[in-house]
């Protein structure tokens, strides 16, 4: 008999199996019944469908272009029922919830405050109804019998010039369910070093931070985030295979960049079903994960935006265990990860890993210990026949 070591785990499998995710946004995830809900609440008349079902399937098909730009042109939605109080309450929640549902056990949700004012809410209450929202969904999660905990992500938008009251609003809401700050947009004509105000003021405060970079532009995009800002993390850095040559015999030479990204440690928020709807990458199998993951940089697996990319943190592992025949072993690899470079406390996350993810992968490797013999009728009666 296979151990479950070795073999391709199920779908159910890797549902069950606990996850990490540090790359997803919260106006990028909503669920399209919320949106209509939402839009009919304030009279919004701008959605292209108003069933959800159709306004899913719209939210994917914009988003699976090959462009960057037009991805992020169908946020203008979700952001625009994105406004109140209750909204975004309402959003965070659901959003915990359906994480929870999914085998998440920890998540860092990203948004920009900046985003979300048009309705007259002040940053500090938008950061406070998203955080009263993520509290909201751990306690329904709870009572569905799912664990998850969620800290915030708080974005600030690159092609804007707010960055730095943003990283300020990140720090002061450090110890209240934000755990670190990023900035996001396209990067092409906005590179990172025009925050460095920002980034020099999260490092005097010892804060943690995370950069878009590498994504739809490339190594100097990376190396600015590092080497310039100082990010803690590489949102997606996809485009770090472009320093790595492989040779016809398979061997591999990796550039000064990519060296030192490996030796560093440097985790890599790799998302990807999007990078294949942005076109940073041509197919899963030849998504530059899987050299990645042999060349043992710290890749780690996400989601970006669940909603446009119709993904969820299973489909997303589905999806490499197809591309690259990944076991439970693969998995538990992507997901320590995570665990590892997430954004909390240190023992905190050392309790994540040996309390909740390694028993939860373990459990799972041993299922096949308790698999029922299958007994065909005709061996049935001739162990009976020997039996008599």
């Amino acid at each position: 008999m296979q151990s479950q070591k070795t073999s391709t785990p199920t779908p159910d499998q890797i549902r069950r199996a606990p996850k990490v995710l540090l790359h997803d946004h919260l106006d990028g995830g909503l669920r399209p019944g919320t949106i209509v809900d939402l839009a009919r609440a304030i009279g919004y008349a701008g959605l292209p469908e108003s069933d959800p079902d159709k306004l899913g399937t719209w939210f994917r098909e914009a988003a699976d272009s090959g462009s960057l730009e037009r991805y992020l042109e169908t946020f203008a939605h979700t952001c625009a029922v994105m406004q109140t109080r209750e909204a975004l309450v309402r959003v965070a929640a659901e959003c915990a919830e359906d994480l929870a549902a999914d085998g998440v056990v920890y998540a860092e949700i990203r948004y920009a405050p900046e985003q979300h004012l048009e309705a007259g809410l002040t940053l500090e209450e938008v950061v406070e109804a998203v955080n009263e929202g993520f509290r909201e969904g751990e306690r329904r999660a709870r009572e569905d019998g799912n664990r998850i905990r969620v800290g915030a992500l708080l974005t600030a938008m690159r092609h804007a010039a707010r960055s730095l009251e943003i990283a300020e609003l990140a720090n002061r809401y450090r110890e209240l369910g934000v755990v670190g700050f990023d900035i996001a947009g396209a990067e092409a004509g906005f590179p990172p070093t025009r925050h460095l105000d920002a980034f020099e003021y999260l490092k005097r405060e010892n804060n943690h931070f995370t950069i878009h970079a590498g994504e739809a532009f490339g190594l100097p995009s990376i190396w600015q985030a590092l080497q310039w800002c100082g990010a803690d993390r590489l949102g997606h850095g996809v485009r770090i295979i472009d320093d790595i040559q492989v040779a016809e015999d398979g061997a591999v030479k990796l550039g000064p960049l990519a060296s030192y990204v490996r030796d560093k440690r440097i985790p890599l928020e790799m998302c990807p079903t999007s990078n294949l709807q942005t076109a940073a990458a041509p197919s899963y199998a030849e998504h530059p994960i899987g050299l990645l993951r042999r060349l043992h940089f710290r890749v780690t697996v996400n989601t970006d935006n669940r909603l446009m990319s119709g993904t969820s943190m299973s489909r997303e592992f589905d999806h490499l265990v197809e591309a690259f025949e990944y076991s439970l072993d693969d998995l538990q690899w992507f997901t320590v990860n995570a665990m590892k470079s997430a954004f909390i406390p240190f023992d905190e996350r050392l309790a994540m890993i040996n309390d909740v993810i390694k028993p939860g992968y373990a459990e799972l490797k041993a299922e096949w210990l308790f698999q029922q013999a299958v007994v065909t009728p005709a061996l049935a009666s001739g162990s009976a026949a020997a039996r008599g």
